[in-house]
């Protein structure tokens, strides 16, 4: 797969040398409902047998539209796992739009003459609700109108569960209620963040449950305050953990959020290091003990659960 970054205006050289099918979409987290667009993409592509491209953007849009802080914004793929998944897809090039004020500006016509045109787009799909601009303008269903013949429209329905849209935001509330197993069964893969190996307080050596502090790489959203059964890659090898995102109540108030996670079976000294977090399933909340034994207690009760849940989901 080939990725290409567009910075406004497009230039002749971004497009690709022959036809292609064209992927519309933001994208964040590549979920079902946006596997199910890139799916349709790469099957009118195999049957056309000609490339499938996605064109994606660096920010969520919200940023221009809306005035968001880029700062403020926390999402559910970084670029690197965008690229790993839809290069999983069968996805021949991705291009990831530079979202600037120019480009938002841009009208629902000239979008569709410069970028679908211009890229050679000879079908473009995607979600129904997908827009180029303000809806009552920029939907789906005008796309045809702009289009002017020049390009096959394919909308994708919505993929519901339980009635409800598949979608980033119900992701980022499942996230924010701590319901890993929702936000991974509406993923369709298991929820993925990497961090940063720093200096902690030591305390978990202390208590015999030595952890590793992480922080956060990049504008990563993490799932809410809670014990979780994760799985950390450090170097090429997977390791068993349970991961608290909390603020260490037992031994203080108004203390900062920290994410630590005590890896099972594993004793080395890993600082600087980067590594990979998969997050499996919600354990407990987070509880104010009265004093180090009682949380000891706990930790070996929580050792145990996640022992017995990937034990379980082995068999």
């Amino acid at each position: 797969m080939k990725t290409i970054d567009i910075q406004p205006p497009l230039q002749v050289s971004a497009a690709p040398p022959q036809p292609i099918v064209l992927t519309l979409g933001f994208f964040d987290g590549v979920h079902r409902g946006h596997q199910a667009v890139i799916k349709t993409g790469k099957k009118i592509a195999l049957a056309k047998k000609i490339p499938l491209a996605v064109m994606t953007f660096n920010i969520h849009p919200a940023v221009v539209y809306r005035g968001v802080s880029e700062t403020d914004i926390r999402y559910l793929s970084t670029r690197e796992e965008k690229i790993k998944i839809m290069q999983s897809l069968g996805v021949d090039y991705l291009y990831v739009v530079h979202f600037t004020p120019d480009f938002a500006a841009l009208t629902p016509q000239a979008f569709v003459d410069q970028y679908l045109v211009g890229l050679k787009a000879d079908t473009v799909v995607a979600g129904f609700d997908y827009t180029y601009g303000k809806r009552d303008v920029a939907s789906m269903a005008l796309l045809p109108k702009y289009s002017r013949g020049r390009v096959d429209v394919i909308s994708v329905p919505e993929l519901a569960e339980d009635g409800q849209k598949v979608s980033s935001t119900r992701i980022r509330h499942a996230l924010d209620s701590s319901d890993i197993d929702t936000a991974n069964d509406f993923l369709g893969y298991t929820y993925t963040t990497a961090g940063k190996v720093v200096h902690g307080e030591a305390r978990g050596r202390l208590l015999g449950f030595p952890t590793i502090n992480l922080e956060t790489l990049g504008q990563q959203r993490l799932p809410g305050i809670g014990i979780y059964a994760v799985k950390v890659k450090v170097g090429t090898t997977w390791y068993l953990g349970m991961a608290s995102i909390g603020r260490n109540v037992t031994f203080g108030d108004d203390r900062d959020v920290t994410l630590e996670i005590n890896l099972l079976d594993f004793d080395q000294m890993i600082y600087g290091e980067n590594v990979q977090v998969r997050w499996y399933h919600y354990l407990r909340g987070e509880v104010k003990f009265a004093g180090a034994d009682a949380l000891i207690d706990q930790l070996k009760k929580d050792e145990t659960a996640v022992r017995d849940y990937f034990a379980a989901k082995k068999g």
